[in-house]
C-alpha cells in the first residue's frame, strides 16, 4: 500500500509577508481616529465638521470595495499591487502636506480607497496563492495581520503624534508602504505564486444570486459586525464617566486585549481546511452570545470587561476567518469579487452597530447596549442554525 505524499504548504515567511503587508495597509484607514483633535486645531476645522475626516476615509473604503478590489480577478495581481502601493504613498504624502480642510478630506478619501484596496487585494492574493487544502490557514494568517494592524493603528498614531505631530504619522506610514511595496514586488515575482486566471466582472446582485454561500455568510457577517460595532462604538462612554473616569490612553489599551483573540482566531482557518467550518461557526456564535454576560458586568469590575473583550474578539475573528475561507473556496475564479462583496456586509454591519451603540447608551445606558448586543448575537446564532438544519435535512433526503 502506497503512502500519499504530503500536500505542499505555503512557507511561513510568505504568510508573515502577507500578514504584515495587510496590517500596514489597513492601519492607514484608522490612523486618523485618535488624531481628530490635532487635525481640527492645526487646520482650523470646527469640532462639528471634523467627523467628516472619518466619513471621507470610510467613503473611500466603500468605493474601493465596489470598484478597485474586484479588479484583482481581471488584472495581473502583482502589477496591480505595485500601482496601488505607489498611489497610496502619494496619498499619504498628500495628507501629510495638507494645508486646508479640502486637501485633507481629498487625501483621506484617497487613503481610504487605496488602503482598503491593498488590504482586501492582499487577502484575495493570499487565497489565490494557497492550495485548496490550506486556503483557510493562509487567509487566517492574513486576516490576523489585518486585525493586529487595525488595533495597533490607534496606539501607534497616538505615540508618533506625541513625538513629532500628526503629520509625522503619515510620513512614517508612507515610508513603511514604500518598503512594503518593494518587498511585495520582489517576492511575488517568484513562479511558485500563481496569478489567478482573468475572470469577467460580475455585478453584485448577480454574484449574490449565484453564490448561496456568499449570501449566507454575508448575512452572518452583517450580524456579527453589528454586534461588534455596538460594543466598540459605545465602550468609551461608561469607561470615561465616573466612577472609572479613565483616560483616552487607558481606554485605548483595552483594544490590545483583542490581539490575543486575533492570534487565537487565526487557527480557525486551519480547522475550516479540515472540514470543521460548521463546528467553528457554532462555537464562535455561542461564544459571541456568552461574551455579553461579562461585558454587562463592567460596572462591577474592569476585570469582567477584559474577559468580555477577549471572548468577543475571539468569536468575531474566528467566524470572520471562517466566513472568508468558505466564500473563497466556493468561488475560486472570482475571489477578489466575493471578498469585496462580503466586506460590504462587514461595512454595513459595522456602520449599523456604531449608529445604534451611542443611541442605545444615551437612552438605556450600558445595560441597554449589552441587551441589544446579546439579541443580535442570538439572531446570528438562530440564522446559522436555520441554514445548517436546512442543509442537513437536504443531505438526509
Amino acid at each position: 500500500m502506497s503512502i500519499a505524499a504530503p500536500l505542499p504548504r505555503t512557507a511561513t515567511p510568505l504568510l508573515m509577508l502577507f500578514a504584515c503587508a495587510a496590517g500596514l495597509s489597513v492601519a492607514n484607514v484608522y490612523y486618523a481616529q485618535p488624531l481628530l483633535d490635532a487635525l481640527a486645531a492645526d487646520l482650523h476645522i470646527g469640532t462639528a465638521r471634523i467627523g467628516a475626516v472619518i466619513a471621507a476615509t470610510q467613503l473611500g473604503s466603500v468605493i474601493a470595495l465596489l470598484w478597485l478590489v474586484p479588479l484583482g480577478d481581471r488584472l495581473e495581481r502583482r502589477r496591480l499591487m505595485a500601482a496601488q502601493s505607489v498611489a497610496l504613498v502619494v496619498a499619504l504624502l498628500g495628507v501629510a502636506l495638507a494645508g486646508n480642510a479640502t486637501a485633507l478630506l481629498l487625501g483621506m478619501l484617497a487613503v481610504g480607497l487605496l488602503g482598503t484596496a491593498m488590504t482586501q487585494g492582499l487577502i484575495a492574493y493570499a487565497a489565490a496563492a494557497a492550495g485548496p487544502h490550506e486556503r483557510g490557514r493562509v487567509v487566517g494568517a492574513a486576516q490576523a495581520g489585518v486585525v493586529i494592524g487595525l488595533l495597533l493603528a490607534r496606539v501607534v498614531a497616538g505615540g508618533v503624534a506625541d513625538l513629532g505631530g500628526w503629520r509625522a504619522v503619515y510620513v512614517l506610514s508612507a515610508v513603511l508602504m514604500v518598503v512594503s511595496g518593494a518587498v511585495l514586488w520582489l517576492w511575488l515575482r517568484l513562479p511558485r505564486l500563481p496569478v489567478a486566471d482573468a475572470a469577467p466582472r460580475i455585478g453584485l446582485i448577480t454574484l449574490l444570486r449565484q453564490q448561496p454561500v456568499l449570501r449566507q455568510r454575508g448575512v452572518l457577517g452583517l450580524l456579527l459586525f453589528t454586534a461588534f460595532g455596538l460594543f466598540w462604538s459605545s465602550m468609551a462612554l461608561p469607561l470615561s464617566a465616573p466612577p472609572h473616569a479613565l483616560s483616552h490612553t487607558a481606554i485605548g489599551a483595552f483594544a490590545l486585549v483583542g490581539l490575543l483573540g486575533a492570534l487565537a482566531a487565526a487557527r480557525s482557518g486551519h480547522w475550516s481546511d479540515r472540514g470543521h467550518a460548521d463546528r467553528v461557526s457554532f462555537a464562535a456564535l455561542l461564544l459571541l452570545l456568552l461574551s455579553w454576560a461579562p461585558l454587562a458586568a463592567l460596572p462591577l469590575h474592569l476585570g469582567w470587561l477584559v474577559l468580555g473583550v477577549l471572548l468577543l474578539d475571539l468569536a468575531v475573528q474566528a467566524l470572520h476567518v471562517t466566513n472568508q475561507s468558505l466564500i473563497l473556496a466556493a468561488a475560486p475564479n472570482a475571489q477578489a469579487q466575493v471578498i469585496a462583496a462580503y466586506m460590504l456586509f462587514y461595512a454595513a454591519g459595522s456602520g449599523i452597530g456604531a449608529l445604534l451603540g451611542s443611541s442605545l447608551y444615551a437612552a438605556y445606558g450600558w445595560s441597554g447596549v449589552c441587551i441589544a448586543g446579546a439579541l443580535v448575537s442570538l439572531l446570528a446564532l438562530g440564522a446559522w442554525w436555520t441554514v445548517s438544519a436546512t442543509l442537513r435535512s437536504r443531505c438526509k433526503g
